[in-house]
């Protein structure tokens, strides 16, 4: 009988819930049956939510019909959804399980929001963390994909995790309670079937305890963790130096290698931003000024004494086509702003210039630079390159990669921030002046 201890665990670890709105994942089977039951007879307020995800034809329905009923029973709000999740995963070209697990997270988030459901509890328990463990151990992994499944993840929350498959089928049985079995789960097709089904058994068997030395395990790499994070912690905050100009961030390479765990500190420091390619970042540090290692979204660069990671610039933008004059044209991180002015008022600093409206041929076009760019540089005399003029202004790899161009046709107006064209700057002689005005978004 597991209700005391499970209250006194909720009570520790969840005090909170008793006062709480709380949707409980439903699939019909035992694990989420018993956590209902446990949570419901501790007083808890709940909803059930069931996901049909038509996999398995009558058999889902037959699962959907069974939480409905079993809703009645308990006296407690009821909801469903249909998915055709095939069709999600073939349109997003991923796994069955992948689909089933992204649709069904949404939904929660979507129900939570709706019903204003404080937590969604998930029937996450021991023998499922184990799994998780061995999962990850199989296909690789930091730290923290061997330090289990979190018991609090933000919207959710996993009060079974302390007990075990057998405590949870033996508290069913006390109970009389009905549940429905997925046949699915019998199918050593998928990995972490194969690992309840042929791996944790032979583990049991060997060793009776192994469910408790693993949570003893799983304490201690926590703690581990825990600590890790901590240092790496105050490694950011003094060796982080942010650059509003990149919307980056400056690290020192001399500050990374007194470190004395190099390997460890370059991982955790840039895992959150998607790299992956740890042998070519470490190599980074030593390479010539202007090397550089690439993710998803971020770039991380080799600039002298620093490395500087920053968001890499998509193919595409930015670029915006300005159709017609307007008071204001939004930007990525930043805007431009348009009105007229006597042509006698010439602005001072670079986040403003004048120009002569009559000169404008539309649309605008905002754009990258590209390589044989050229323009005339307010006062001087003749035309320059782009590339030149960020060479003489000592401009950063990155600062060249994020800097916008304000372009009439194929002549540039404006390197914006920074240098007007001499061909488009308002003169004495303007009738018609206006005044464009660059805004970064902080």
């Amino acid at each position: 009988m597991i209700l005391k201890e499970f209250r006194r665990h909720v009570e520790k670890s969840f005090p909170n819930l008793f006062q709480r709105k709380v949707g409980v994942a439903i699939s019909g089977g035992v694990d989420s049956v018993v956590l209902a039951h446990l949570l419901k007879d501790c007083g808890v307020q709940i909803s059930l939510l069931h996901c049909n995800f038509m996999l398995r034809g009558a058999a889902s329905d037959g699962d959907q019909s069974f939480v409905k009923r079993f809703s009645e029973n308990l006296g407690v709000d009821f909801y469903t959804i249909n998915f055709n999740t095939e069709n999600y995963a073939e349109a997003h070209k991923t796994s069955i399980q992948v689909a089933a697990r992204e649709l069904r997270y949404q939904w929660f988030r979507q129900m939570a929001e709706t019903h204003d459901l404080d937590v969604v509890v998930t029937a996450h328990h021991n023998d499922d963390n184990l799994e998780t463990f061995l999962i990850n151990l199989t296909r690789g992994t930091g730290l923290d994909g061997l330090t289990g499944i979190p018991k609090v993840n933000e919207l959710f929350v996993r009060p079974l995790l302390p007990f075990s498959k057998q405590q949870i089928l033996s508290y069913a049985k006390d109970e009389n309670l009905e549940w429905r079995e997925d046949a699915s789960n019998a199918e050593t097709k998928y990995l972490r079937n194969k690992i309840r089904l042929e791996v944790v058994p032979i583990l049991k068997d060997m060793n009776s305890e192994v469910l408790e030395n693993f949570n003893n395990t799983i304490h201690f790499l926590q703690r581990s963790q825990s600590y890790i994070k901590d240092k790496i912690h105050q490694f950011r905050e003094t060796n982080f130096e942010y650059d509003s100009l990149t919307k980056g961030y400056k690290i020192s390479i001399e500050a990374l290698k007194k470190e004395g765990f190099l390997d460890i500190v370059l991982f955790e420091i840039l895992k959150e931003y998607g790299f992956t390619a740890w042998s070519d970042i470490q190599q980074l540090l030593d390479a010539q000024s202007g090397k550089k290692v690439y993710a998803p979204t971020y770039t991380l660069l080799k600039d002298r004494t620093e490395l500087l990671l920053y968001p890499s610039v998509q193919d595409g933008i930015p670029i915006k086509q300005i159709e017609e004059l307007v008071a204001e044209v939004v930007l990525p991180q930043a805007s431009l702003f348009f009105r007229n002015v006597p042509s006698s008022k010439i602005p001072e600093g670079r986040a403003s210039i004048v120009v002569d409206k009559n000169k404008l041929k539309f649309p605008l076009i905002v754009r990258n630079w590209e390589i044989g760019d050229y323009f005339y540089p307010s006062g001087m005399k003749g035309k320059k390159k782009v590339a030149k003029y960020f060479k003489d202004e000592k401009f950063s790899l990155p600062q060249k990669e994020q800097t916008l161009l304000l372009c009439s046709g194929d002549n540039i107006i404006w390197i914006i921030g920074y240098r007007a064209d001499n061909r488009f700057i308002a003169t004495s002689e303007t009738t018609n002046a206006l005044q464009i005005t660059y805004d970064i978004i902080m």
